[in-house]
């Protein structure tokens, strides 16, 4: 059980302030990232536990709602800190739109001053500031709302979702993605070569990384990923191609963002295939340590002749890129992305990551925690794929 406890306003998120991030075990996922929920309002209620009275009533306002969170408006998100309500099944994720996080350990709740940041069930029952907390798509808090005595909260809590705009008009305006969008960085002869040494060799079933254990392993999940690479081994076209970055892509990140790239990390050509139901599920490309020195992404198209297969940045709306043959979708790795299915044809592309020198000595100390064994990675080593740029 929990009981209430006063905490001093400043400890509040307000209006305006980034809402932390998160790893938490949820109903259906050991490992939910809060933050891969974005891109639409987010509702985290801090209830406690579903035995108190208030919780319930919370639960079943929010439950009377499915018009709001329905997915694509948004998302209601539970937080319970009593392990009896997992264990006695009453609460259940129902889908779409409300899922629960079981926070035993207090994570969330201590980082949102829902409690005490030196709170501990090892010290007894938890004292808990319970309250709702609104998150707009791009993971900044729009209000937070403290449960109140006379349930007053509930009826606030919804009478503000019904104020919102749509979600891609949530600043007001339609945005656009922080991207950069280079056509003309590979000449046509070019993507047509890299598209002929995948199909002449083929590609291998392309997974992505993941915190498991302390150790940055790669996965594979159809469900999540589907794509095939080919590595360019060839040092002449490395060379080649980072001639073509360091010439059309380097000073447009020095100008818009003055970031000096100096490191390219893989060389591939991949193939998002209609047949193989080929796409990349919402995801951010630094999240591990093995990943957590990637600056930028860069998707550089090398064809056009296929549907679906745009990448869109839900943080930002639902508007979707395609550049043209050669052209280049430049964003940095901490923003959301996805991939959309395709749904005719194949898409060919170049998809790198750029970093500088402070971000290489970053890998070179996070190498140790990649796979099982850990990575040779080394700043000075000019002899592996991954060259200055």
């Amino acid at each position: 059980m929990t009981t209430p406890l006063h905490i001093d306003a400043t400890t509040f998120l307000t209006p305006g302030d980034p809402a932390p991030r998160f790893i938490q075990r949820s109903v259906a996922n050991p490992r939910y990232a809060f933050d891969s929920a974005a891109g639409r309002y987010l509702v985290l209620c801090f209830f406690g536990s579903a035995a108190d009275g208030h919780a319930q009533a919370a639960l079943k306002t929010a439950y009377d709602r499915p018009d709001i969170f329905n997915d694509d408006f948004a998302c209601f998100f539970g937080v319970s800190i009593d392990p009896e309500d997992e264990a006695s099944g009453r609460v259940k994720n129902r889908m779409p739109g409300y899922r629960h996080f079981w926070d035993f350990d207090l994570l969330a709740s201590c980082l949102y001053g829902v409690a005490a940041k030196n709170a501990s069930r090892a010290n007894g029952p938890v004292a808990l500031a319970r309250q709702w907390v609104v998150i707009d798509p791009t993971m900044r808090v729009l209000a937070a709302i403290p449960f109140q005595k006379d349930r007053g909260d509930l009826d606030e809590v919804m009478a503000f979702m019904d104020s919102l705009p749509p979600p891609e008009r949530f600043a007001g305006v339609e945005i656009m993605a922080p991207v950069l969008f280079l056509p003309r960085v590979f000449e046509p002869e070019l993507c047509r070569h890299l598209i002929g040494l995948y199909q002449a060799q083929g590609g291998e079933e392309s997974g992505f990384m993941r915190e498991i254990g302390g150790k940055t392993m790669g996965i594979t999940d159809p469900g999540f990923k589907r794509r095939k690479d080919y590595s360019i081994e060839d040092r002449d076209l490395i060379s080649a191609l980072q001639a073509r970055f360091l010439r059309r892509v380097v000073p447009e990140i020095a100008k818009v963002h003055q970031f000096k790239v100096t490191r390219m990390e893989r060389y591939i050509v991949s193939c998002y295939a209609a047949e193989d139901g080929g796409h990349f599920s919402a995801h951010r490309d630094n999240t591990t340590k093995g990943t957590a020195h990637r600056r930028f992404a860069v998707s550089v198209n090398l064809n056009d002749d296929f549907e679906g297969g745009e990448v869109s940045f839900p943080e930002y709306g639902p508007r979707s890129f395609k550049a043209p043959p050669g052209g280049a979708v430049v964003f940095s790795c901490s923003l959301l992305h996805k991939v959309s299915k395709v749904t005719k044809g194949r898409r060919f592309a170049f998809l790198p990551f750029l970093y500088d020198d402070a971000a290489a000595r970053i890998r070179e100390e996070n190498a140790r925690f990649i796979g099982e064994t850990g990575s040779n990675y080394r700043v000075s080593d000019q002899t592996s794929a991954e060259q200055s740029a």
